[in-house]
């Protein structure tokens, strides 16, 4: 009866219990080696600039050009109060460098500083949505560097102890050794992927960005090369005529 309580007890209790997760990834980084330590900051450090810089562009609402469009649209049409007004519940760089460029020659200042000073404010929006993209952009080249060069590393120790055995060669050495170089090559690449995706998505949306202040600031300081006419300029001021009591130039 107590033998076979015992083996009730042994097939309850079974082998010993699997690691947890999180123990498996401590050893999984403790083969890495150091390599890999330091691939996975390089991974902390990139996510925290994605996520910065995502809540950096949500002042880009996808609203805000065509409503800019719409105001330079007024403007050139004559109707620049309701321009000022359509833009003043915008809070884009791009309304508001254009609406303080539509103040600037409401006040009648030379129309070469107003566009001078749009360009310098632009340039500032722009330096400002660049910033910390280089650091992603050396962690998406370096990662798969460092990843390829721990590999090399851990090739280099496996064959080694390889020599080492001499005729006793046991394979899993070699083998273990092999996965254990691979490991940083795979980690490398695992942060390297999402850091060149997220660099380009945020480049292009910066590049987009500085076409759209381009072009506004330009179509402001310039006539259309075929006049607004009369339905277009009441379209892009539809919706907005009670908002403008003391609107007109």
């Amino acid at each position: 009866m107590n033998r076979e309580g015992e083996q009730a007890g042994a097939v309850l209790t079974g082998p010993a219990a699997p690691a947890s997760g999180m123990t498996q990834f401590l050893e999984t980084l403790q083969a890495g080696g150091p390599v890999v330590a330091l691939l996975l900051a390089m991974s902390v450090a990139a996510l925290a600039i994605v996520l910065a810089k995502l809540w950096q562009f949500r002042d880009l609402r996808s609203g805000e050009t065509p409503r800019a469009h719409r105001a330079l649209t007024l403007w050139q049409s004559g109707r620049k109060g309701e321009a000022l007004t359509l833009l003043q519940s915008a809070r884009g760089p791009l309304a508001g460098i254009v609406a303080a460029a539509m103040q600037g020659l409401r006040r009648d200042l030379p129309a070469g500083e107003v566009r001078e000073e749009a360009m310098r404010r632009g340039g500032d929006v722009l330096e400002a949505f660049r910033s910390w993209l280089r650091p992603l952009e050396v962690i998406a080249s370096l990662a798969p560097l460092l990843g390829l060069f721990g590999t090399v590393l851990g090739m280099i120790e496996a064959f080694r102890q390889l020599e080492t055995a001499g005729n006793q060669v046991d394979p899993s050495i070699l083998s273990g050794g092999i996965w254990e170089a691979l490991l940083t090559t795979a980690v490398g690449l695992a942060v390297a992927i999402p850091a060149v995706v997220a660099l380009n998505w945020l480049e292009r949306r910066v590049e987009r960005l500085a076409h759209e202040l381009d072009s506004a600031i330009t179509r402001l300081f310039t006539r259309e090369l075929s006049p607004v006419s009369e339905q277009e300029a009441r379209h892009a001021g539809e919706g907005y005529r009670p908002a403008v009591a003391h609107g007109g130039d």
